[in-house]
């Protein structure tokens, strides 16, 4: 159990740092993402991000399974 927690803290950790990395190179304001603005709203589709990431991984978990 302990290893277990160890092991999801650790994730969380690298996918946290992930995600400054990822917007300091511009992901998530990425040409094809939605954006749309209103007085008191703003809602905020990442279609071109999703995509991205979406080659990535299966990208990424193609060559692990090889």
């Amino acid at each position: 159990m302990a290893k277990t927690l160890i092991l999801i803290g650790i994730i969380l950790i690298a996918i946290g740092v992930a995600w400054l990395l990822a917007d300091k190179l511009g992901f998530g304001r990425l040409p094809g993402d939605i954006v749309i603005e209103r007085e008191n709203v703003r809602i905020y589709i990442p279609v071109m991000t999703s995509i991205i990431i979406s080659i990535a991984l299966s990208l990424l978990f193609w060559l692990f399974n090889r």
